[in-house]
């Protein structure tokens, strides 16, 4: 108000109107006039600058009271600033860089400094106080397994020490661990219940995933520690399964001090029943974890495989798309980062990635040559070498310094001698996580997580179009190289075995009830790659692995009459017949003997001369324009010669290589699971109408196989394809090898109801994922779809 009056005055007095005038007529000289202005006080400004920089150049006259002369502090220094060209300065303003610098931690050198003592600290959490009686019970037995381990390994171990979450200030221990004035390295424990109330655990998983998100801590800020471990307390009765709730604070606890600690998760999570089976399960868990605190004792690290052990993929919970297909590949195996949308259960065994097809190649994306096949066969005189002393030595099927070796133990395999292998299969990783079983576990009872998937030849006499093993193995119809003894073999595909489970320990998703089980094998599958019965001791390794109970399929090509003839007990005999006619066999199994079909008809015989001394198996491969079409006739006309006790069906596996491609094999030979049960509807038409009493027992959709059994096995209207296992043995102990018994004596209960034909075999204490690790729904499509309409 009152400068609006003001400025009315000078209006009155016409002052306002004379400063306007004096602008419009002078304007362009007071512009000038202002940039001159303004121009002569930045260069004084930079002037002034200049010579306070030059000023500051010259070494100042030191005062012998304050400091020493600059060539007593550093003359190299001194020498380095005065060399140091004249750099023009900056005149804008000084930028700041954001963040924590990040210095190079002392701690994190010793981190693996085995001289080190080992200090466990177990924390727990408590609402009814029953977690609390067994934490404090859990810690008079660390304090007896520090003390043994402090003898077995020589490394100090101080005194274990309990924590109440609710009585701890988390600042102390999960932003950075506690310091130690005896400089020992930490171990975590914990023992959480989990609870649908507000409590302490909702508290302390907050603070985690704060600290986890906290721009100015470190992404591992409890790196430093030696490792850590969850145990988890649940109730069934309110949450029966994992999906439900199931202890899924402790899981959650785990996946945070997964991020926080840089994957250093000593033993996969332990979940119990407060009501049924927490004691037994909280043993197992206990077990083990001593076993890993001794092996970080000894060593200063958790393991094998990437930081921690096993290479896990975890990801935030807004981001999904970074998670795993459900399929845990180790750095020695290949993993495709091609993504599929969710479809029905369509899907093969072993095809846990999605492949690309040769087609696909036009889109521009480079793909890797599959490895070379190695044949070391001779297939007539023109090929035969002079025979020399040097030539006549006995060499090794799969030497360390070969291709072979480099291209086999890169897609996983490890060699044991010169020509045994073993690998680890993807459904025991599957069934590790709770993630489903194999096909051996619906129709046969066999757990996945404890099978051992082997074999003592390398070489094979077959080179299989569909072989999804890259062709990499050499192939031979003789056997010409060194033999190594089977009990080398047998310690070395176990304990090989026992390694690659080893390194699925820090994998999330492990449960440790089946990665206990895991460590104890109770079958062995002889048939990874080559032909287990060419090795000349099979039957000696067969008596080893029954020694100590461990149930044998092996699994043979019919090329190899006389060995199969001469073969002693074995739990399940599998012949495979890839084709129902001369033709299509040599089109399929492309076979080294001239005299394939001849051989593949006398294995028929032999195997229906064991049929009530063994539990015999056709293995049929179905491969889309090879042996599916108008071949149901053929492949009766084999069973009723062979009459083994199953037939299993099962589509091809496609593996993607060019090895594949080159043998004119592609996705397109791959047979949906509706095309399988429609070949086998009409195989058991044939059948029947042959009189042969054969009936579609069981399935496994999710890696497309489906089981014909013998009437023989159908007990009061019941399948029964499991095995009595226990019965198995105490046969053999028995009567010995050689006893007289029939599979009938070792057949199991009856088939569960999930498994049964129609009801899809997917393992009802597992959940099926996704590509993205999402629970789905089983969906098993039996019949042709409709066709599309676009």
């Amino acid at each position: 108000m009152v400068l609006t009056n003001w400025l009315s005055e000078l209006g009155q007095q016409g002052i306002v109107t004379d400063a306007v005038e004096l602008w419009h007529a002078h304007r362009t000289l007071l512009i000038f006039c202002a940039l001159f202005v303004l121009l002569s006080i930045r260069v004084y400004i930079h002037i002034y600058d200049d010579e306070k920089d030059a000023v500051a150049a010259v070494p100042r006259a030191y005062d012998n009271e304050k400091a020493p002369p600059p060539e007593t502090v550093a003359p190299a220094k001194a020498v380095q600033v005065a060399e140091k060209p004249a750099t023009k300065p900056t005149t804008g303003p000084r930028r700041i860089k954001g963040g924590v610098a990040k210095k190079p931690s002392r701690e994190r050198q010793d981190a693996v400094d085995v001289t080190r003592p080992v200090k466990i600290m177990a924390f727990f959490s408590s609402v009814t106080t029953k977690t609390e009686k067994i934490a404090r019970d859990y810690l008079a037995s660390l304090e007896a397994a520090a003390e043994k381990l402090a003898r077995e390994t020589g490394r100090a171990f101080l005194k274990p020490e309990l924590h109440d979450l609710a009585d701890v200030d988390f600042e102390d221990f999960f932003v950075s661990p506690p310091k130690s004035a005896d400089g020992a390295s930490y171990f975590y424990v914990f023992l959480i219940p989990s609870y649908n109330i507000d409590t302490i655990n909702d508290t302390l998983l907050q603070h985690l995933e704060e600290t986890h998100h906290d721009f100015r801590i470190d992404t591992a800020p409890l790196s430093l520690l030696m490792g850590y471990s969850v145990f988890g307390f649940g109730d069934k009765e309110g949450w029966p399964d994992e999906a439900e709730g199931f202890c899924f604070q402790a899981k959650e606890l785990d996946r945070w001090m997964s991020k926080l600690t840089g994957r250093k998760r000593a033993y996969p999570v332990g979940m119990g029943d407060m009501k049924s089976d927490h004691a037994e399960r909280f043993a197992e868990w206990s077990t083990g974890l001593e076993e890993v605190l001794e092996h970080v004792a000894r060593t200063g690290s958790l393991g094998e495989g990437v930081r921690g052990s096993g290479d896990p993929i975890e990801s935030d919970q807004e981001d999904v798309a970074g998670e795993d297909d459900g399929e845990v590949v180790f750095d020695d195996e290949v993993e495709n980062a091609d993504q599929a949308s969710p479809r029905a259960l369509d899907d093969v065994e072993d095809l846990g990635k999605m492949i690309r097809t040769n087609g696909s190649s036009s889109t521009g994306s480079s793909s890797k040559k599959a490895p070379l096949a190695v044949d070391f066969t001779s297939y007539g005189a023109s090929t035969k070498k002079k025979t020399t002393p040097q030539a006549a030595v006995v060499k090794e099927m799969v030497a360390k310094n070969s291709p072979t070796y480099a291209a086999l133990t890169k897609q996983g395999y490890a060699i044991v001698g010169s020509h045994s292998g073993v690998k680890i299969c993807r459904w025991t990783k599957s069934a590790l996580r709770g993630r489903g079983s194999c096909y051996k576990y619906s129709l046969y009872g066999i757990n996945s997580h404890q099978c051992m998937e082997t074999t003592p030849s390398l070489s094979c006499s077959n080179k299989c179009v569909f072989c999804w093993r890259h062709g990499t193995n050499p192939v031979g119809t003789t056997w010409r190289w060194v033999v190594d003894p089977p009990e080398m073999i047998f310690e070395g595909v176990k304990e090989n075995h026992y390694k690659k489970i080893k390194m699925m320990r820090g994998v999330p998703g492990v449960r440790a009830e089946r990665y206990a089980e895991a460590l104890r094998i109770r079958h062995c599958a002889l048939s990874l790659v080559g032909e287990p019965i060419f090795y000349p001791h099979i039957n000696e390794f067969l008596a080893m692995l029954h020694a100590e109970r461990i149930s044998s399929f092996l699994v043979c090509n019919a090329q190899h009459p006389d060995q199969l003839a001469a073969l002693k007990a074995v739990t399940q005999l599998y012949v495979s017949i890839d084709a129902s006619n001369k033709d299509s066999l040599r089109k399929i199994d492309r076979p080294l003997h001239r005299d394939f079909w001849e051989r593949f008809q006398r294995c028929l015989d032999i195997l229906r001369e064991k049929r009530f001394r063994h539990r015999t198996v056709f293995r049929l491969t179905l491969v889309k324009g090879f042996n599916v079409e108008d071949e149901a006739e053929g492949y009766a006309q084999l069973v009723e010669r062979g009459l083994p006790c199953f037939v299993e069906v099962k589509g091809v596996t496609y593996c993607g290589t060019a090895t594949s491609s080159n043998a004119g094999l592609s996705m397109s030979n791959v047979p949906f699971y509706w095309e399988v049960c429609d070949f086998v509807r009409a195989l058991e038409k044939r059948l029947k109408a042959r009189g042969l009493a054969y009936g579609i027992a069981a399935e496994h959709a999710h890696s497309c196989c489906i089981l014909l059994a013998s009437e023989r096995f159908r007990v009061d209207g019941r399948w029964h394809t499991h095995i009595d296992y226990a019965r198995f043995f105490e046969l053999l102990e028995e009567r010995g090898p050689d006893g007289d018994w029939t599979p009938e004596d070792y057949m199991g209960e009856p088939t569960p109801e999930w498994a049964l034909w129609g009801n899809g075999g997917f393992d009802p204490r597992d959940d099926r994922v996704d590509r993205k690790g999402r629970k789905i729904e089983n969906v098993v499509v039996r019949e042709q779809p409709p066709e599309q309409v676009w």
